[in-house]
Formats: structure tokens, C-alpha cells, sequence
């Protein structure tokens, strides 16, 4: 079992440094260097050609579309566009590259020199880029057993359709001075990586698919030290919960074993979903085990100026700029704009108010009752399985008096269960509220005249008391009852 030290012990001990590599996978409709379709979910090894194989004598061909998005991402990054670049050859044998290496940039990115703002918990921190680059990605291997990794595997099967699909890797700076923040930072740093990419129109940005995944560097220094300490990078991380729960964890494994006296070894590693821990992968290359050369394949990246300064007119609104908008038109405080960012349901609630609900329902669903249910299960809020239209098309339902929250909250049980839309659940549940007078006016009945005691309070003028009759006939008609109704009935035979 991994030793860990309590992360309050880290923290009076160590100085935590970050580093975070993301990979955004465009969604252009071809690969990188051919033309081969990048679409999700085809049948395994459908979508590959000469070019994204690697045979013999097939030669690549630069996507404009792919350069234009890199391009788009540094400057919304606030990076410099470098005037002239190449790309290079990573070389590495494994199975998901046929070719047996990798088409990237090495010394020579698209984008360098950026930086990022985040807020968390109120704290400013600057995230430094050091580079935004192009490159491919390589295929899928799936490892076919009980555990699901390659250690323990009966076999392993390869689908080389996602080989060449365009990648940008954003590679951040060490990141420093984030104390006890540094998971949510991590976290932050992603979220906001996410909502610029969805808001540049360059990727779909579908974690649970792999198109953002972060690799996510973790060292340790004895607080006081100048130095960084021995860094870990766990791969693929595909979720902001993840990510989290990635840096946690080795901020404490790396603890417990500096504590001991030990030395933490520089490698790769996995995350376990199921735990939150990180288990050893490879011993961690440096640049030159890789072998780079220039790619003599392809003719260098040369945008011209003009074209750039073309691209950055395209750029939208600045996410604090729009978090900013938002939290004047919804007339919520920092505070709360903050909990709303930090839950990820920024693009959730402004969807649900432009389908119809207000800013205060679209707020109290997605921050109370949705936010609840998608901690509990483990998932963003984004994966929960309530749209947008669903919230907003239930939070009608209760504004025109059919359904009570508690009935709307049986109603997001059905969605999520995958019983068809709220109507649909609605209608096969029966979740229709009760106000017609002869229904309610039985249930009223039976509750007077089950609570005498409650019911003379009333008539003596202690009108509050009515408040326990409402309860007990909410309670009788199973939440299915008009509220407002049912207290006018009560105050009438009680008068």
C-alpha cells in the first residue's frame, strides 16, 4: 500500500511546484498531414491512409486550418507568433505510431511567451506559458483483461484512427507558490483552458473522449530550498476532478517518501479513477532520448504577419472579460461567480437562461441540486446527463404551477436515468401537481381531522400553525400537491 502523508503535514514540510502539459485536439474535419476524416467514434482502423500509417514514399501535407487554430490559441494565450518555424521528428518505438515516430515541433513552436490569469478562492495567480505547439496525436491502444492497463493484459488491440489527428500542447512553466491551492489551481488552470478553447471554436474540448487531457507535472522542495524538486508527470488525465485528485495524491506520496528519507524517482505515471492514486509507468525521457531532427518531409510554418493580425481580430471575448458581463447581467457578487466558475457551470447556466429559465432558477439548479448529484456520482457537471433545455424546460413546468421542486428534482432522477425528456418523465411517472379542489379538499379533511390540536391553534388565530397541516396533506398527496392551494383550503375550513 502507497504511503501518504496527511496534506496538511505537506504543507507545513514542502513547497509544491506545478507543471501542466494539455493537449487540445482540433476539430478540423481532416488529419494533420492527410486527409483522413477525424471523427469520433468510427469503427476501429476506418479512417487511416499511406500518410497516417507511415508507409513507404507517403509524404505529409500541412492542414492550413490546423495552423490557423494554433495560431488562434496563442494569441488568445497572449503568446507571440513565431514568424518562421519547422517541425520535427520525435523519435520513439511504440505500437499506436507505425512510423515509429512522432511529427512535432521541437525548438521552434507556433506560439511561446504567453501567460494566463486565474482566480481561486479569491487569490490572483499568473500562469506562465512557455509554449503552445503543434504536433499529432498517435492511435488507441485498448488492454484487453482485468485491469485495463498493459501490465495484467491478455492482449491489446490498436485502432490507428485517431493517428495524425492535430494536437496543440500547451506546456506551461513550473508554477510556483500556490501552497495549499495548488490542486485547485491545477483544476482552474484546465477549466479555463476548456472554456477558451469551446469559445475559439477550435476543439470540442470532450474530456471523457480524450480531445483536452492533461498531463500534469508534481514536485516537491523542502520549504526555504531554491531549488525545484524531483517531478513526477502523471499522463492523460481526463477530467477537472482528476486533475485534482492527480496532484493531491502526489503531493502526498512525494511527501511521505522525502519524509522517510527516500528520493522520488522522475517517471511517468497513471491515475486510477477508482482510488484517486497514481500507480508507476516509464522511467521519464528527457529531449534527447528522443532523437530530434527537423522533418524533411515538410516545408517550414512561415504565417505572414498580416495574416496573423487578421486572426487576432477573429478572437472572442476574454473569459474574465465575459465573467465580468455575465456577473452584471445574472446581478450576482464575485463571490458567487467565483462558486459558479469553480463548479464548471458557467456554459451550463448561461445555455439554461438563453433556453428560457431565469439567471436565479438557472443558478439554484446547476449550484444546489445538479452540483450534489454530480459530486456523488464522481462526474462534471457537464457529463451529468441534464442538458441545459432540460433544466430550463423543467423550471417552466414550475413556473406555471404543474410541478412543485420536489416533484422537478424526480423529474431530473428520470432524465438522468435515461427515461426520455422531462415531459416524457413526467408523464410516465405521473408527476403532475394536484390542484383541482375535490382531490385536495378530501386529503384536507382527513388532516384536520387527524391533528385536532393543530387545527384549534388555527382557529384561535395562530396562523402559523398551518404550516404542520400543509405538511401533513403535502405528505398524503406524495408532493403531488398545489401548495398555495392547499393552504387556502386549510385557512377557509379553519376560519
Amino acid at each position: 500500500m502507497t504511503e501518504l502523508m496527511d496534506y496538511d503535514d505537506v504543507l507545513a514540510s514542502f513547497e509544491p511546484a506545478l507543471g501542466l502539459e494539455v493537449h487540445v485536439e482540433l476539430n478540423t474535419r481532416s488529419k494533420m498531414f492527410c486527409g483522413c476524416s477525424t471523427a469520433f467514434g468510427a469503427e476501429p482502423n476506418t479512417q487511416t491512409c499511406p500518410v497516417c500509417l507511415g508507409l513507404p514514399g507517403a509524404l505529409p501535407v500541412v492542414n492550413r486550418k490546423a495552423v490557423e487554430s494554433a495560431i488562434r490559441i496563442g494569441l488568445a494565450l497572449g503568446c507571440r507568433i513565431a514568424p518562421w518555424g519547422r517541425f520535427a521528428r520525435k523519435n520513439y518505438f511504440y505500437p499506436d505510431m507505425t512510423k515509429n515516430f512522432q511529427t512535432s515541433q521541437y525548438d521552434e513552436p507556433i506560439a511561446f511567451d504567453g501567460r494566463v490569469e486565474l482566480e481561486v478562492d479569491g487569490e490572483i495567480f499568473v500562469i506562465e506559458i512557455e509554449r503552445a505547439h503543434m504536433e499529432e496525436d498517435a492511435g488507441k491502444l485498448t488492454h484487453v483483461g482485468a485491469t485495463g492497463r498493459i501490465h495484467g493484459a491478455d492482449y491489446s488491440v490498436i485502432d490507428y484512427n485517431r493517428a495524425g489527428t492535430p494536437l496543440i500542447e500547451i506546456v506551461t512553466r513550473p508554477i510556483v507558490g500556490t501552497g495549499a491551492k495548488a490542486p485547485r489551481v491545477a483544476r482552474a488552470y484546465v477549466a479555463h483552458l476548456r472554456d477558451l478553447m469551446r469559445a475559439l471554436g477550435v476543439s470540442d474540448v470532450r474530456m471523457e473522449q480524450g480531445s483536452l487531457r492533461c498531463d500534469a507535472n508534481v514536485s516537491l522542495a523542502p520549504r526555504g530550498a531554491t531549488g525545484l524538486g524531483t517531478r513526477t508527470e502523471t499522463k492523460n488525465v481526463n477530467s477537472l476532478r482528476s486533475i485534482e485528485r492527480a496532484v493531491t495524491f502526489e503531493m502526498r506520496r512525494q511527501a511521505a517518501i522525502l519524509a522517510a528519507g527516500g528520493v522520488v524517482t522522475q517517471e511517468t505515471r497513471h491515475f486510477h479513477e477508482a482510488d484517486g492514486s497514481t500507480s508507476a509507468g516509464r522511467s521519464k525521457e528527457e529531449a534527447q532520448d528522443y532523437r530530434y531532427f527537423a522533418e524533411p518531409d515538410l516545408v517550414p510554418v512561415a504565417p505572414a504577419a498580416e495574416w496573423v493580425e487578421q486572426l487576432r481580430s477573429t478572437l472572442p471575448e476574454p473569459p474574465a472579460q465575459r465573467r465580468r458581463r455575465l456577473a452584471a447581467q445574472w446581478e450576482v457578487d464575485e463571490r458567487t461567480m467565483a462558486a459558479i466558475v469553480a463548479a464548471g457551470a458557467l456554459d451550463l447556466i448561461e445555455a439554461t437562461i438563453a433556453a428560457g429559465a431565469s439567471p436565479q432558477a438557472a443558478r439554484k439548479w446547476w449550484l444546489s441540486e445538479l452540483a450534489r448529484r454530480a459530486n456523488e456520482a464522481g462526474v462534471e457537471l457537464e457529463e451529468l446527463g441534464v442538458s441545459p433545455s432540460d433544466v430550463a424546460v423543467t423550471q417552466a413546468l414550475v413556473d406555471a404551477g404543474e410541478l412543485t421542486d420536489k416533484l422537478a428534482r424526480s423529474v431530473f432522477d428520470g432524465v438522468i436515468a435515461g427515461e426520455g425528456s422531462p415531459a416524457e418523465v413526467v408523464a410516465a411517472r405521473g408527476l403532475t401537481v394536484v390542484s383541482d379542489d375535490a382531490s385536495l379538499g378530501a386529503a384536507v379533511d382527513e388532516v384536520i381531522a387527524a391533528n385536532p390540536d393543530v387545527a384549534q391553534k388555527v382557529r384561535d388565530g395562530k396562523v402559523q400553525a398551518v404550516g404542520a397541516l400543509i405538511g401533513q396533506v403535502m405528505k398524503a398527496m406524495r408532493g403531488q400537491a398545489d401548495a398555495a392551494r392547499v393552504r387556502e383550503l386549510l385557512l377557509s375550513r379553519l376560519s
